[in-house]
């Protein structure tokens, strides 16, 4: 009986609910005009059948809401059946922003802005926008920018015109830069390693001397790290902030820094998996040895990290982690342990380029070392950004390593912030060589195909001088750098060297890596000259004169083991150039060979070591004279404390140069000196060289080798450059002209 009784009331519990569920039996949709209703009914996700409730309907407005396509939704249930009433946002029919005249600038805020045309309006989306575009603004410096907006209803269409007119008013400049804090460093050698720059008049092509939170926030990185490097383990740059000057529209910017003690690095170990050689690690040890109790120092620790990147990929150690684990001891003392582990394999999945809003893709991908698919290597993407970097296009250019699809797999993000590639340039300068003047345009990312095209025109007392260049790198997806110039030049060297000529000249070549660091630079040069000489030249100068043409194969070989192309601080470079005559009435050949070596002599302290060997000889293939405008004479640079071309044989009056050059010069920058001012480059050198070879008449040969030394001086002036050598001639020989003194001023604006 029981039993009978217990299915009865299960029955009734469930029939019970089945006839008062609330189950949707159907939808209604009203109020839609541009969105269907099969549309509407896919947005929310809600079907007949499904069984109402009040968390069903509140996702649903969430997706349809989300949607951005209605202003207003209404959503009701009666008698199992649903009606959702919409109000439909207005479509954007025209959208106009004006007020931004840089094409390449608008662009990049019409991509990056949420409404667009045919797009639905909505008003949190305009504030939305309102507030990118005014950071956007800031980060380029307008800070005194505003914005309106305005909107034209169309109600018979549901549309609207939307106007977001840009004030971009004046640019935030910097009137000021200053330093508070226990900064243990002048104030000028810290304007030096910031990004930002203070107004100046003569700067006014530079972005840098405005206000960019970007910037700020890389000169915060910069003078941390400058400090770290030189032992303030823990430098704090507490705070940065600016101070408006509503008058002139400019800020004062002030970095509070907290420098702290200097710390000395104790004790130095390195931690190797169980299955490492040792002895593929030796050369870790000796550097360890030299850096007991130095200073601590960032660079360090990111130098022998990278040198355990680069024994492990040339020991095939392919996929390691390596980290360092510092220990503060003794107050002011630091333990550092380099830990060496084996790392998962990852292969890149993808690389994303962002960022590039003018330039086209293939040029940042053309740098890439690594490609989608290879084994992820960190030593090889680093290189690979700092290739990306030496365009000289980007403002900056960042990189991110992301987790891929799979666990094995990484998504490479690089991100560039683009500059102005375009310069005018006019330039007026005087010295111990006279007057020189010239002007040009060059653009570095032309098309945004990062195209080098550069125009200019030279200006002495001896060399009028005009030239076009253009340089493709990737040309036609070859990885090669395709380059060529046309050229006129005209000189009068009748006081220098006894004759003039008149040079029309085309060459065309091709650059690229043929192994790691050894480029190679094929060239073809066609050149036409004009030859005339001097009433007081000698009868062989005069057999010379007439008109050439000449046709060249030129090639070079560089091999670069720099540890940067700029501010170099250790390793070398080697340049061979090889001149062959392929059609020529002279047949003259040339090589030249330059070496040059770089080291830093005291560790951290910018001092910085460089020895430069220069070689060169020209002959003829057939044992003819060689043409005197072809001859060698020493480069004025690279033999301080002489005249310019008056070293080596004399042919009566004339200095008609020499078969052969050879030259070193040996010099190290001493950083600290007058730093009371700014100093570019304060420099000891010593030069040695000697010019030698008359082919015609051995006799005028005076095969004396020349020598100076001196110090070097760089000076940045409100007009420029200003650069000064002061050279003592050690030996020379009687024919020569020394000059001891010289200067050169001059400016680009």
């Amino acid at each position: 009986m029981i039993r009978i009784l217990l299915k009865t009331l299960i029955l009734y519990f469930s029939l019970t609910t089945i006839l008062f569920s609330q189950i949707i039996s159907s939808i209604d949709i009203t109020g839609n005009k541009r969105i269907s209703k099969d549309s509407i009914i896919v947005f929310s996700e809600l079907n007949i059948g499904n069984e109402y409730s009040e968390n069903l309907i509140n996702n649903s407005l969430k997706r349809l809401y989300e949607t951005n396509f209605f202003e207003d939704i209404n959503i009701t249930f009666n008698d199992n059946k649903l009606s959702i009433d919409v109000i439909e946002n207005p479509i954007i029919e025209k959208l106009e922003l004006i007020g931004i005249k840089k094409k390449s600038f608008l662009e990049f805020i019409q991509d990056n802005i949420y409404l667009k045309e045919r797009v639905s309006f909505n008003e949190f989306y305009l504030n939305k926008d309102i507030n990118l575009i005014q950071n956007i603004l800031k980060t380029n410096g307008y800070y005194f920018s505003t914005i309106q907006t305005s909107l034209i209803k169309n109600d018979d269409l549901n549309s609207v015109k939307l106007k977001i007119e840009v004030n971009l008013g004046e640019k935030a400049k910097i009137k000021k830069i200053s330093f508070i804090g226990n900064k243990a460093i002048k104030d000028k050698k810290l304007l030096e390693i910031i990004a930002s720059e203070e107004h100046k008049f003569w700067k006014f092509v530079s972005n840098k001397v405005y206000l960019n939170e970007t910037l700020i926030n890389l000169d915060k990185r910069l003078l941390e790290n400058y400090y770290k490097n030189r032992g303030f383990y823990n430098v704090e740059i507490v705070d940065n902030f600016v101070e408006l000057n509503k008058e002139n529209s400019s800020f004062n910017l002030t970095y509070n820094i907290n420098a702290g003690n200097k710390f000395l690095i104790k004790n130095l170990s390195l931690t190797l998996p169980d299955d490492y050689l040792k002895e593929d690690f030796t050369n870790i040890d000796k550097i360890f040895d030299k850096n007991i109790n130095e200073n601590y120092s960032l660079r360090f620790i990111n130098n022998i990290l990278e040198e355990i990147e680069n024994i492990a990929s040339n020991r095939l150690y392919d996929f390691i982690d390596a980290k360092v684990e510092e220990e503060i001891v003794d107050g002011n003392k630091l333990n550092l342990n380099f830990i060496v582990s084996d790392s998962k394999k990852y292969y890149v999945e993808r690389i994303n380029i962002l960022g590039n809003y003018s330039t086209i893709e293939e040029v940042i991908r053309n740098k890439l070392i690594v490609d989608e698919g290879d084994p992820l290597n960190n030593l090889l993407f680093n290189k690979s950004i700092n290739e990306i970097k030496s365009l000289n296009i980007f403002k900056t250019v960042n990189s991110q390593i992301k987790d891929g699809s799979n666990d094995n797999l990484k998504i490479l993000d690089i991100t560039v912030e683009e500059q102005p590639t375009g310069e005018i340039s006019l330039s007026a300068g005087f010295g111990t060589n006279g007057v020189a003047t010239g002007g040009g345009i060059n653009e570095r990312n032309f098309l945004g195909k990062g195209i080098n095209l550069n125009t200019n025109l030279e200006l002495t007392e001896e060399t009028i001088k005009g030239q076009i260049e253009y340089s493709r790198p990737n040309f036609a997806y070859t990885d090669n750098t395709l380059f060529t110039s046309l050229r006129s030049v005209d000189n009068d060297f009748l006081t220098l060297y006894g004759y003039e000529t008149t040079e029309i000249g085309f060459s065309i070549g091709t650059r690229f890596e043929q192994y790691e660091n050894l480029f190679f630079s094929p060239e073809l040069d066609f050149l036409i000259e004009d030859l005339n000489t001097n009433t007081t030249a000698s009868s062989q100068l005069k057999k010379q004169e007439g008109s050439y043409t000449d046709f060249y194969f030129n090639y070079g070989l560089d091999y670069d083991l720099r540890d940067a192309s700029f501010n170099t601080k250790n390793g070398s470079i080697t340049n061979f150039k090889q001149q062959i005559p392929l059609v020529s009435e002279n047949n003259e050949i040339s090589n030249t060979v330059i070496y040059t070596k770089y080291n830093e002599l005291i560790k951290s302290s910018e001092m910085v070591g460089k020895a430069s060997l220069y070689l060169k000889a020209i002959n003829t293939i057939d044992g003819s004279d060689v043409r005197v405008s072809k001859r060698a004479n020493v480069p004025y640079n690279r033999l301080r404390g002489f005249e310019k071309g008056k070293v080596g044989p004399v042919d009566g009056s004339d200095y008609i140069g020499g078969n052969y050059i050879s030259t070193l010069n040996l010099s190290t920058n001493i950083p600290g000196i007058l730093s009371s001012i700014e100093i570019l480059d304060f420099n000891y050198f010593i030069d040695i060289g000697n010019v030698w070879g008359v082919d015609y008449n051995s006799s005028l040969d005076k095969s004396k080798i020349r020598s100076s030394t001196g110090i070097g001086l760089n000076v940045l002036t409100p007009v420029g450059p200003l650069s000064f050598s002061l050279a003592q001639p050690i030996t020379k020989a009687s024919s020569d002209k020394t000059e001891s003194f010289r200067f050169n001023l001059g400016t680009t604006f």
